[in-house]
């Protein structure tokens, strides 16, 4: 009896020296991989741990949190364009940008048809199709994100992508993409457009015209397809919003132009220029120079033709900062 008597008093002895000490596992695993060290002086003051609150009496105060529901899917969404589907009404109902989906769909041209699948990301971000020499990093680089959001949201284990698979890239839509080496595309204000010409007075806006010598387009015998900014000749001319240049040099009714498709997918076109100040191929930040104001082309005076052009239709540009 003497012997049991002793042994239980060991066991309940072990047990006290156990719970005596101060220290908890934190199992949250996102978005921090790793738990702040704890301290005794932590459990002194009765402070937070992630979902572990400690204090000297007990170690544990309350319940780690556990999902009530399943968590949202990471996977890309297909949707299939119906008739009367636009950019606008697809981003209203699945909650995006319409950016975003001209990000996604680099191939995707307009009207929208009927039928035609369209990829989608998730959340606010880029559904992209990994080319042969991607890697975790330079997606990361090109997106403007961290390497560890590229491989937790696609939960990839390994440094290696595989060509043709598809990833979703989540991007925070206050900061935008970045230029492939991983310098911000739109360092004014990421996902607005900025006058090419600071002060510029618009004096011909984007759409049906009675002047005669803009083509007819979208069923009206006259349609300006972009907008016109009165400037002097020899005026530099600044990058709306960063991208690559995709085209730099003459074309008829344009005259001397650069275009610049810009990180979101969409096309910018400078036309009736003097001069370019890049070249093909060449990346370009927001506000950086592509050229400078002429009177090339199908032109009566000197002044920048600015024209956007979405899934290779024009569209109107919407406002421009510091016009």
């Amino acid at each position: 009896m003497r012997i049991h008597r002793y042994v239980t008093h060991g066991v309940v002895l072990a047990i006290a020296i156990a719970m005596s000490g101060y220290s908890a596992i934190d199992r949250t695993f996102f978005p921090s991989f790793h738990s702040a060290a704890l301290t005794a002086a932590a459990a002194d003051e009765g402070q937070a741990l992630g979902d572990v609150s400690l204090g000297r009496e007990s170690v544990i105060i309350k319940p780690l949190s556990i999902p009530a529901s399943p968590l949202a899917s990471h996977a890309p969404i297909e949707h299939i364009v119906v008739q009367g589907d636009t950019l606008e009404s697809i981003g209203r109902q699945f909650n995006l940008p319409w950016r975003d989906i001209v990000w996604s769909n680099p191939s995707l041209r307009m009207p929208l048809t009927a039928g035609r699948p369209v990829k989608l990301p998730p959340v606010p971000g880029v559904v992209v199709v990994v080319k042969s020499g991607d890697t975790p990093a330079s997606l990361a680089a090109t997106y403007g994100v961290d390497v560890s959001t590229v491989l937790g949201f696609n939960r990839i284990r390994g440094p290696q992508v595989t060509p043709g698979s598809v990833l979703v890239i989540p991007v925070d839509p206050a900061q935008g993409p970045n230029l492939s080496g991983g310098v911000p595309a739109d360092p004014v204000d990421p996902g607005q457009f900025l006058c090419p010409i600071a002060g510029a007075k618009i004096i011909q806006p984007f759409g049906p015209t009675s002047f005669a010598v803009e083509p007819s387009f979208g069923g009206y015998l006259h349609f300006h397809t972009g907008i016109d900014l009165l400037a002097g000749y020899g005026t530099s001319i600044v990058a709306s919003a960063g991208g690559r240049a995709s085209a730099s040099g003459p074309a008829d009714y344009f005259g001397i132009r650069v275009e610049v498709t810009v990180s979101f997918g969409l096309v910018e076109v400078y036309a009736h220029m003097s001069q370019v100040a890049v070249a093909v191929g060449q990346e370009v930040r927001q506000g950086e120079k592509v050229g400078y104001v002429g009177s090339t082309g199908l032109s009566i005076g000197s002044h920048l033709h600015f024209q956007l052009e979405v899934g290779g239709m024009p569209t109107a540009p919407g406002p421009l900062i510091g016009c």
